[in-house]
Parts: C-alpha cells; sequence; structure tokens
C-alpha cells in the first residue's frame, strides 16, 4: 500500500482545496509541508518575516476571496505571526495559519522551540487546533479552511507538531474528506426587507455606507444597479472602496459628513459602526437606520437600529433595490439631496485643490497623493500603509474599481505594504501594484521588497518621508510641546537607496513637479522601486485635523 508523511497529507490536503501558493519563512519543524506542496505543484514565497508571511496571506485571500496560507515554524516563527492574525481577525479576512511545534512525544521537556502556543490564539481567531493523529490531517485542514470561509469570514490557525508531519501514513487508512464547498448567498427575511423599502421610499435624504462585505460577498454589480436605479448617495469605506466608480456622481468622497450629518435613513452595507465614523456619533440622530451585515452581532452596536437584516450583501442589496422600488424610491425623488452632496463635494474638492497643486517646498501629503493620483491608472492596485499620508491620499485617490486599493483595516496594523504588494502582483503579474508607505511603515517589513526582487514581482512604493511618525508626533507636540515628544522622531533616511541595496531601483524627489513623472518612470520601469519623497513635517498640524477627515 503507499505511504505518505504527514507532511505531504498536508499539502495535498491544501492542493484539493485549491490553494495555488503559500507564503512562508522556513524553519525544520514545517520542513516536510515544503517537500508536500512541491510535489503538489504549489508555490512557496519565502519572505523576510513572519508577520509579513501572515499578512501576504492575508492579502491574497482578500483578493481571491479564498484561503490564503501562511505556513510558519514553531515558537517564534508562530508569535511573530499573531500580528497578522489579529489584523486578518478584524478584516474578515480567511487567513489560515498553519504552525509547526515540537514534537508530541517530547512535550514539557523542553525541546527546540518548544512553548504552549494554542493558548495564543484562543481569543484572536475563529478557530484554532492541534493535529494530534497524523491520520486526521486531512480532514483537520480542511476544517481550518471551512472555518476561514463560513459565515464571517476570519482568521484560523492548526498547530502541527513535528512527530505528526514526519509519521508515515498508509494511504488506504486515510477517510474520505468532503471539501469545502460554499453556501449560496442568504437572502434577508422578505417582511424585514419589505420594511426596509419603506423607510427608504419615505425618506427625503437616504445615503448608503458600504464596507469590505459588499467586496467579499461580490455585491459590486448590484450596489451599481441598486443606486442607478433608485438614486441613493453612497459612501465607501475599506475594501469597499471602488464598488462604486469614483466617477458615478453618487459616489461620496468628500462629502461624508454632510451626508452623514443631513441623512435622514441610512443603510450600512457589511461595515462597523466603529472608531473610523465616530462610532456611529457623526450620523444624524433621528436618522433611521437600516443595517445588512452577516454578523447578527453587528446590528445595533453603538447605534440602535429600526431594521437589521442578516445575510450576504449581495442577496440583500437585490431583494432591497426590489422592496425599494416597489414603494416608489425613484431617483427623481432623491435628485435634490444628490445635487446638494455633489455641490459639498466639488466645493471640498476645489478647497483641496491648493494643496494638491501647490508646487511649494517640502513637498505637502495631498501633492504627493496628487502626484500618485495623476501617475496610475484605473488598473493599479494601491496599497495604502502609513497614518497621516494614507489617510489625506484617501481623500485624493479614489478608486474606479473594486479590489484595487487595500488598507490593513481596522486594526490600523502598519508594515502591511510590501507583504500586501507581494502577494498582490504575484495573483496579477500583469496589474501594476503601487504602495504609498509612511516612513515609520516602510521599517516593519521593508526588507520584503527583497522578495519581491528575489521572486521577480516588480512593485513600486513611494515612500511619503517626514523622518517622524508623524500621525502620533503632531498631537503630541500640540499637547506637550516639541521638547516634549519622545519617540516620535526618525532620521530622513534615503529609502530608495535601501531598496536600490536589494537590488531594485531608487529616486529621490524633492521637485514637486517631478513627482508624477518620477512614479510612471517608476511603474514602468518593469522593476522593484522605490520613490522616497521628502514630506513637509508641519504641514498636517498646519491645516488642523479638519482636512485630515476621509
Amino acid at each position: 500500500m503507499p505511504l505518505s508523511i504527514g507532511g505531504h497529507l498536508v499539502a495535498r490536503a491544501l492542493a484539493k482545496a485549491g490553494v495555488k501558493c503559500v507564503f512562508t519563512l522556513c524553519g525544520g519543524h514545517i520542513a516536510p509541508i515544503y517537500d508536500g506542496c512541491l510535489r503538489e505543484g504549489i508555490d512557496i514565497v519565502d519572505t523576510r518575516h513572519e508577520q509579513a508571511a501572515a499578512h501576504a496571506a492575508d492579502a491574497w485571500a482578500r483578493l481571491s476571496r479564498g484561503p490564503g496560507v501562511a505556513i510558519v515554524t514553531a515558537g517564534p516563527g508562530v508569535t511573530d505571526a499573531v500580528t497578522g492574525v489579529a489584523n486578518a481577525m478584524l478584516a474578515q479576512s480567511p487567513l489560515v495559519v498553519l504552525g509547526g511545534a515540537a514534537e508530541l512525544r517530547l512535550t514539557g521537556r523542553g525541546a527546540l522551540q518548544e512553548m504552549e502556543q494554542l493558548p495564543l490564539f484562543r481569543t484572536i481567531p475563529k478557530w484554532s487546533a492541534t493535529v494530534t493523529d497524523p491520520r486526521r490531517l486531512p480532514e483537520m485542514v480542511a476544517t481550518a479552511i471551512r472555518h476561514a470561509n463560513s459565515g464571517v469570514r476570519g482568521p484560523v490557525f492548526l498547530e502541527l507538531p513535528f512527530d505528526i508531519l514526519t509519521a508515515q501514513v498508509d494511504d488506504a487508512s486515510l477517510g474520505p474528506v468532503a471539501p469545502f464547498v460554499p453556501t449560496g448567498a442568504s437572502p434577508a427575511d422578505p417582511a424585514l426587507v419589505d420594511q426596509a423599502g419603506r423607510l427608504i421610499a419615505a425618506s427625503e435624504k437616504p445615503v448608503l455606507f458600504v464596507g469590505s462585505q459588499v467586496w467579499w460577498d461580490d455585491a459590486s454589480e448590484v450596489l451599481r444597479e441598486l443606486v442607478n436605479r433608485v438614486g441613493i448617495p453612497v459612501v465607501m469605506n475599506g475594501m469597499g472602496r471602488g464598488s462604486l466608480p469614483a466617477s458615478n456622481p453618487h459616489a461620496l468622497n468628500l462629502a461624508r459628513k454632510k451626508a452623514f450629518r443631513e441623512t435622514d435613513c441610512i443603510i450600512v452595507v457589511g461595515t462597523p459602526l466603529d472608531f473610523r465614523v465616530g462610532f456611529g456619533a457623526g450620523i444624524n440622530a433621528p436618522a433611521k437606520v437600516i443595517q445588512i451585515d452577516r454578523d447578527p452581532t453587528q446590528l445595533g452596536r453603538n447605534r440602535a437600529v429600526d431594521v437589521g437584516l442578516v445575510g450576504d450583501a449581495r442577496a440583500i442589496l437585490a431583494q432591497l433595490e426590489g422592496a425599494a422600488l416597489k414603494h416608489g424610491a425613484l431617483p427623481h425623488r432623491f435628485a435634490g439631496w444628490c445635487a446638494s452632496l455633489l455641490t459639498a463635494e466639488e466645493k471640498a474638492r476645489a478647497e483641496l485643490q491648493q494643496y494638491e497643486r501647490a508646487d511649494s517646498r517640502p513637498i505637502n501629503h495631498y501633492r504627493l497623493a496628487r502626484g500618485i493620483a495623476d501617475a496610475i491608472d484605473e488598473d493599479t492596485i494601491v496599497i495604502g500603509d502609513g497614518g497621516d499620508c494614507v489617510a489625506m491620499a484617501a481623500r485624493v485617490l479614489a478608486p474606479e474599481r473594486p479590489g484595487h486599493w487595500l488598507d490593513p483595516g481596522p486594526l490600523g496594523c502598519l508594515g502591511v505594504g510590501a507583504p500586501f504588494a507581494l502577494a498582490a502582483k504575484k495573483m496579477y503579474p500583469d496589474k501594476k501594484v503601487l504602495v504609498l508607505s509612511g516612513d515609520g511603515s516602510f521599517g516593519l517589513n521593508g526588507f520584503d521588497f527583497e522578495t519581491c526582487i528575489r521572486f521577480k514581482l516588480p512593485v513600486t512604493c513611494v515612500v511619503a518621508n517626514d523622518a517622524a511618525w508623524g500621525q502620533i508626533r503632531g498631537p503630541q507636540v500640540m499637547i506637550f510641546g516639541a521638547e516634549r515628544a519622545p519617540a516620535t522622531k526618525l532620521a530622513p533616511t534615503r529609502y530608495d537607496k535601501v531598496v536600490e541595496a536589494f537590488g531594485g531601483r531608487g529616486w529621490h524627489v524633492e521637485d514637486p513637479t517631478a513627482l508624477t513623472a518620477t512614479i510612471k518612470e517608476a511603474l514602468a520601469s518593469g522593476e522593484t522601486s522605490c520613490v522616497n519623497v521628502p514630506l513637509d513635517p508641519d504641514f498636517v498640524s498646519r491645516i488642523g485635523a479638519s482636512k485630515l477627515s476621509v
């Protein structure tokens, strides 16, 4: 009878689930899985830090809407990945982390990198477990993938002791393992949908607030149809950005505050009312609230709802369109409201343009964002990895397509730039990939631009370099004074030279009129590249925090 070792069974189970690529950092405890991946034709991309491996797998999951797999070794390999797991959990990303572990037979004897790993994951991911029988490896890998992808998506952790991965198993002793089968789109209760339709039709100033679940549920086309047929303005955040093209007159970016402050009916679709929207406090108090979410525990969190709809965003938005039209919600009803928001949007855009087109030195944050916006096309994947520079760029960079804007998500985890870019370019080799990175963020996982070079995955990083942890330094200086703002300054490092040292190309730009041409050249170079841009360190505090609202 054919025999297999445990590591081969893991790889076979991954291949059966459709996994084409895994992200890792090598370690002896997980070597048997590598041999299995080579046998199964699964690409192995090795990063420079396990946190980066987890972030890259997270990005793969987000872009594929399927499992992203990180394989990390025991002990410090597992602990290094914890931050990536936490970031994926808040972003509802189906990250699967396979962690090596010391041999079961040596438990408690002080084996290399032996530690209690499972308790680390009891409060963070959706599910975690240890495999104690090599014959159960295919079943447990399939179970991990099922947990990650079912219901509200999220990360999982499966611990794989070394003696389980090296054990020989008679293939005839393996039972059948059912593959993960995605469930169909879950519609909401028709009576509640009808109630929501009545509220929309009775309103005068409705607004849709859509988030990442619109992306996860592939609901962009249904959203566009609803918006165009009913005429409701839309605010987008997270991976919901681009669900409605920025060029659509119903798409709001700069008039969000006005829309929330004046609305009398808000439809919240697949996004939490968390710190990014003042926990719902910025929404007009008398407004009716309709909330759509896969997770019923989100309904009414931070703000009472009038109608709560649980299920798949694509199915429910289609239901909602029918209900709203049935009760008389037509574009002409909301034309005045949309016109007032469009006027506010255009006014805010005109105010921003004084900064976007300024040719003063040092370059300001909005001028940098404009340089990027004019250099990219609608098919460029943009990754935001920073504080002020990303918050301000989000007001200028408005994606035309879904899945073309990536940021950390609600955890606000810095350091995703290079790993996210690595995964994006690996998945979409024909697309341009650009990272907008703060100089602080670059220092966390910037070594993985070397990984991009090693795997011939050319990406471009634009470093917004204010020689500080700008988003933290600004408030500290305002509250305590410049002399009492320790731990917030950085050296004016030439990050372009860092990428050149890896084998890539670098540019240093101080002239704002050269920004767009230089970024275009970097994107067209076919090499991993870095455009280092010194920024005005006082710009944010000078213009005031109100200019940062997105």
